[in-house]
């Protein structure tokens, strides 16, 4: 068994000391100014655990003190952590480093600290050595609000445990055919009208549950999730799907579609072969809302989608056809890449990045900076690799996380594929060609697509423990992720304190306890 106390993920190197680190009394804690941020955070987490925390001027005595030394690590969010029996020392290589130094400490408070509720007596910490810095840049979870919409109050939830397990990208997945979630002041009807459906499927096929379903997050909703996420140190990389995904829009703006004829906001799952048509006007609607995008959200990367667009109506469109001609594609398979590099350089334009799924590198690709989200498999990641693409690695086959824990007849309901923790746990993200390709791996990310997790309860269960192992392979080494489940009970008492639903390693499933009671049909 490791000698760390259940971290999670597991640090590149921790040493134990005897002895432990009471944080009883007034304890003083100090930061330079460049650690401020931080140094709040952490004074909220003690406070929370019990501990009475005064903020001392940098240099005065202080059992807890927080620096940012560019020094100690090569990587930004390298780190180091010095608990003696007198005082804990936090340093990091940059102001991200010392946020998951931060996270660290927090785990090696007691669990019962974390509780949301008062905590009596000093909290401990253990006396310890760690030295760490993560494996890859990029360790991400994708929260899809567009198939289930989730409340300001839960996608906060969210990014703090991704902040918990040392994450620093949430993908936020905006808008689908089936409910539009951003509000575009230039376009009133996505929030009035497309943000809500009129009622959804039930299970897989089995009727209408005849509830309307829906919501979207205002300006200041945005920039509420965008503060919180900043204060720990974790980009927000807001995804809008284009140029297809969007009988939403066309719910609310026919004239947008190939067709011009109304549909609804979709009620079921699937593709739509509703898509934007290759019109300016099309084209300036989707700029307006990048303007949005680039606005509320600071971060350098804006995810636009790319996946699953039909060619059906674009083919059966003589419009499309001249325009294509008019371009002068090959065909109208062309038009979605050709409307994703006006996209593109849009973006580039207004220094941001451009990120989409995998299928951007299909019938004329993108420029090489866009960055790649490989989904379907390892040999799209090297794809994208080998045309000098930057690629996040998200295959299905492993971080699909809204897919089945196990074959256990009592899950819940889940997409048809199972992937356990186990898989997840063998899993090397990195493809054996890529140290020869141009392009590089950036990291990892697991998704969430929220089809049959309707709620914040059903996504926790979904993700954890297996967001942890996804947690493992974005930070550690091979080496270190192999003892996580003599990590994991220690961990899941965390997870416990913190009250997060998660799925048992074994014993009853916990909708057998309360739940929603959704079974798998």
């Amino acid at each position: 068994m490791s000698e760390h106390p259940g971290l999670v993920p597991a640090p590149g190197h921790y040493r134990a000391r005897t002895g432990q680190l009471t944080l009883e009394g007034r304890v003083g804690l100090s930061s330079d100014d460049s650690a401020a941020p931080s140094a709040t955070l952490l004074a909220e987490i003690l406070t929370r655990a019990g501990v009475s925390v005064q903020v001392v001027a940098p240099g005065e005595p202080a059992t807890v003190a927080l620096h940012i030394d560019s020094g100690i690590s090569a990587q930004p969010e390298g780190y180091r952590i010095d608990i003696t029996g007198e005082r804990a020392v936090l340093t990091g290589a940059s102001a991200d480093g010392l946020a998951r130094a931060v996270q660290t400490v927090r785990q090696l408070l007691p669990a019962d600290a974390l509780r949301h509720a008062p905590v009596t007596g000093a909290p401990p910490l253990p006396c310890c050595e760690i030295e760490d810095a993560p494996r890859f840049g990029w360790r991400g979870v994708h929260i899809d609000v567009a198939r289930h919409f989730l409340p300001v109050h839960s996608v906060l939830r969210s990014i703090d445990l991704a902040a918990l397990h040392r994450l620093n990208v949430v993908h936020l997945h905006l808008t689908d055919d089936q409910g539009w979630r951003l509000d575009v002041p230039t376009h009133p009807l996505l929030a009035e009208r497309a943000s809500w459906r009129a009622e959804t499927v039930v299970g897989r096929d089995a009727g209408f549950d005849g509830t309307p379903h829906g919501g979207y997050y205002s300006a200041a909703d945005i920039r509420e999730i965008v503060e919180y996420a900043s204060r720990r140190r974790i980009t927000i990389v807001p995804e809008v799907d284009l140029p297809g995904h969007v009988q939403s829009v066309l719910a609310a703006y026919p004239e947008l579609g190939n067709t011009g004829q109304p549909v609804e906001v979709r009620r079921t799952w699937g593709i739509s072969e509703n898509v934007l048509a290759p019109t300016e006007e099309a084209l300036t609607f989707a700029k307006e809302v990048l303007d949005v995008l680039i606005e509320l959200f600071p971060g350098p990367w804006v995810h636009i989608g790319g996946d699953e667009v039909p060619r059906t109506e674009w083919r059966a469109s003589e419009a499309a056809a001249a325009r294509a001609s008019e371009l002068g594609l090959a065909s109208v398979d062309e038009l979605q890449s050709w409307f994703l590099r006006e996209l593109h350089a849009y973006l580039a334009a207004h220094g941001r990045r451009a990120v989409g799924w995998d299928e951007i590198l299909d019938d004329g690709g993108m420029p090489a900076d866009t960055i790649v989200t490989a989904w379907r498999g390892a040999e799209h990641a090297v794809q994208g690799l080998t045309a000098g693409h930057d690629v996040v690695m998200a295959t299905k086959w492993v971080t699909y996380l809204d897919y089945a824990s196990s074959d256990d007849p009592d899950e819940p309901i889940a997409q048809r594929r199972i992937i356990t923790l186990a898989d997840i746990l063998s899993w090397e993200p990195e493809p054996a060609e890529a140290p020869d390709l141009p392009g590089q791996v950036l990291g990892v990310q697991a998704q969430l697509w929220s089809e049959f997790l309707p709620t914040a309860r059903e996504v926790e269960y979904a993700a954890f423990p297996r967001l942890c192992a996804v947690a493992e392979a974005g930070w550690s080494a091979p080496e270190s992720r192999t003892d996580l489940m003599d990590r994991l009970p220690a961990h899941l008492s965390r997870l416990t304190a913190l009250g997060v639903n998660y799925r048992p390693l074994a014993g009853p499933h916990p909708w057998q306890r309360g739940g929603t009671g959704r079974r798998r049909h």
